[in-house]
């Protein structure tokens, strides 16, 4: 199958291409890497009369840091988040989670401002966006909003993002001295779709977890920012505690069902994951024996 018939137009700006989205409103669609848009345009799950094609504008690429703050623009690969260095020392848990993303051939083309406007719930950018705390940076003809990455993702393939906004840019505090980052995902393929993930940052003070953000994918309509971890903070680890964590967690995820895993499944991977996250950060296997090898 291929896509309908659509009409084409090459952003010119950052400006144009928001009064081209303006114009045409919800018959228009933003093209920046297509690894999401083209293939279900060919699917017809959409079908936009407009392309607004802003792959040349070279002011939403790249990588600056500034201060406390990294600043990726929207047009950024994920080949290129994958070998900066300013990303392996201030954001490490990017460098991570892309090598996750799919395959060489994706990330190559494919960009994170696209992966969050896309808002798979399976993906693994969106979140690594909410365990980073983000600022997720859009423009309109309104002007610039910018919206913490807990708030931005609505829903499946749902985003805050008006049909009238472009996404530019997305800050990242830098990692502080004492953090560190965990990332793990179960896919029946490197490159799959995940059937869970888990995205985590935390600080670390005196072998204890002072601040711990895990984020689960594919485990809902959005990255699921667990309420369980709470229960790990300012506190010596104990077997029971993670137990006790472990428990809420399976509480407060409502996975759904599909031809790869049902939700009790999907359920005992994610605490899983949660052992595992908690070993590696504190340093203790004797947490994550328990686990899946």
């Amino acid at each position: 199958m291929k896509a309908s018939a659509f009409s084409y137009a090459r952003a010119t700006s950052v400006g144009n291409a928001i009064e081209l989205l303006v114009a045409h409103g919800d018959g228009a669609k933003v093209l920046s890497g297509g690894q999401s848009l083209m293939p279900a345009m060919n699917l017809r799950l959409v079908a936009p009369e407009l392309i607004v094609d802003i792959g040349d504008l070279a002011e939403l690429r790249g990588i600056a840091v500034r201060g406390d703050t990294v600043k990726i623009g929207a047009l950024t690969r994920h080949a290129d988040l994958f070998k900066s260095s300013e990303i392996a020392a201030h954001a490490p848990l990017l460098t991570d989670a892309i090598a996750h993303v799919a395959h060489p051939a994706i990330r190559n083309r494919g960009t994170i401002g696209g992966s969050l406007a896309h808002a798979d719930p399976a993906s693994e950018l969106p979140a690594c966006m909410v365990a980073l705390n983000a600022t997720i940076i859009v423009r309109g003809p309104g002007g610039e909003r910018r919206i913490p990455a807990t708030e931005f993702f609505t829903g499946i393939y749902e985003t805050v993002l008006s049909a009238q906004e472009l996404l530019v840019a997305v800050e990242l505090p830098v990692a502080q001295r004492n953090s560190a980052h965990f990332f793990c995902e179960f896919a029946r393929r490197h490159g799959d779709y995940a059937i869970v993930g888990l995205a985590a940052q935390a600080v670390l003070e005196n072998d204890t977890l002072t601040d711990l953000r895990a984020v689960f994918f594919a485990v809902g309509d959005r990255p699921v920012l667990a309420k369980a971890g709470a229960k790990l903070l300012k506190a010596n680890v104990t077997s029971a505690l993670l137990s006790e964590a472990s428990d809420n967690l399976g509480e407060e995820l409502d996975p759904p069902e599909d031809q790869q895993a049902n939700s009790s499944m999907r359920r005992h991977l994610a605490k899983v994951l949660l052992a595992r996250c908690v070993s590696a950060l504190l340093g203790r296997p004797d947490l994550g024996a328990g686990g899946l090898a």
